[in-house]
């Protein structure tokens, strides 16, 4: 028993209380903006990912992430049949035009939001196991093929916007493993060349649109401009304070769709103002720094990857969802982590989180 009480002490201080806190403080300002903006059923289904979310942080915190890095390639192989399972007729769901979900009666769950964790984990993987000959073409290869399939099968879904979070991820971590500036520049030149190809064979005519339309938001005011033109009209009336709680008008008046989904922070600086806005870049920007301080002060490198991707992810996220609401980016569908409604979204925050904590609570693990 004095063992046991030992080592509960000894891991409880490796324990990262700040990550903690900021990440339960915003999980909780999200579902608060949610039930401001979608209602009690969107509030339930959201407490109830994030209660789940709490239960798979233990849950991983409780493994090892080295030992999650030695089951990468079982890892994998269960992304891999995930997001070839969704694209079935019959087994997959159709929403907002992509076949991206599983319905589960009471809730939808998006196999590619559970494949953003296991990517994270068996691309550090992948990385710290050739950091040495990174240089190599056949290495880059390699590690292309590995995030190039999960991408094509998000594509054939298909969802533009999480194919985005998954190359970030990869680009990021590739970044800070010390890749080349060849590659990097080789990349950029091979990713201007295909653009037209890109265009005109794979994005759909939607898609399409919604690029047009960042430029061009006037022009289709009342079909494919509609949300921008709304989301930049909610920003814009929130001032310093906002509305209130519950009574942004374009709640009242039903003008911005998805106010508690993709458009949410518009629907913070409609009710809360600029004050509401800074709150929830200030919070979601200290979850960011933590990941990454905590990446830094990793025992290996694979924990650095693993904090980094996670942070990665998060930005991305963050940089994009806020984009399209003020109108600088195009509308993908990217949600902003633990604020927009989704099960899959906040449940893979958490997990997120989980590995980020995993990795600060064997940072300097103390065995008796």
């Amino acid at each position: 028993m004095f063992y046991q009480g030992n080592r509960l002490r000894g891991l409880s201080r490796n324990l990262d209380i700040p990550l903690v806190i900021l990440t339960l403080l915003t999980a909780i300002f999200g579902i608060i903006m949610i039930s401001s903006t979608g209602g009690s059923r969107y509030v339930i289904i959201q407490t109830v990912a994030l209660i789940l979310g709490i239960g798979g942080v233990v849950a991983l915190m409780i493994l090892d992430y080295q030992y999650l890095s030695q089951i990468a390639t079982h890892l994998y192989l269960v992304a891999v049949g995930l997001l070839i399972l969704v694209l079935i007729p019959g087994i997959g769901t159709v929403q907002g035009g992509a076949r991206s979900w599983f319905s589960l009666g009471f809730i939808n769950l998006q196999p590619a939001e559970i494949a953003k964790i296991i990517f994270i984990i068996t691309f550090s993987k992948h990385l710290s196991e050739c950091e040495e000959k990174l240089h190599q073409p056949k290495t880059v290869l390699k590690l292309l093929a590995h995030l190039g399939i999960l991408c094509v099968l998000i594509l054939l879904q298909p969802d533009l916007g999480t194919a985005m979070v998954f190359v970030s991820i990869a680009l990021v971590l590739l970044f800070v493993a010390g890749i080349s500036w060849k590659y990097i520049v080789g990349g950029v030149a091979a990713l201007a060349a295909a653009f037209p190809l890109f265009w005109f064979f794979v994005l759909q005519e939607y898609q399409k649109n919604r690029i047009i339309t960042l430029f061009h938001p006037e022009r289709d005011p009342a079909g494919a401009g509609y949300h921008v033109i709304q989301s930049k009209i909610a920003v814009g009336s929130g001032k310093l304070f906002g509305t209130g709680l519950y009574k942004g008008s374009s709640q009242v008046n039903n003008l911005l769709p998805e106010r508690h989904t993709d458009f949410i922070f518009s629907a913070i600086c409609e009710e809360l103002g600029m004050v509401g806005a800074i709150a929830t870049l200030l919070l979601l920007s200290l979850i960011i720094i933590r990941c990454l301080y905590i990446g830094i002060h990793s025992r290996n490198k694979l924990g650095t990857y693993i904090c980094t991707g996670v942070a990665a992810m998060l930005l991305f996220q963050v940089f994009e969802n806020i984009g399209m609401c003020i109108g600088i980016f195009p509308v993908t569908g990217i949600t902003l982590p633990f604020f927009s409604y989704g099960g899959s979204s906040m449940l893979t925050n958490m997990l997120a989180i989980g590995l980020v904590l995993n990795v600060r609570w064997r940072c300097r693990l103390i065995h008796f």
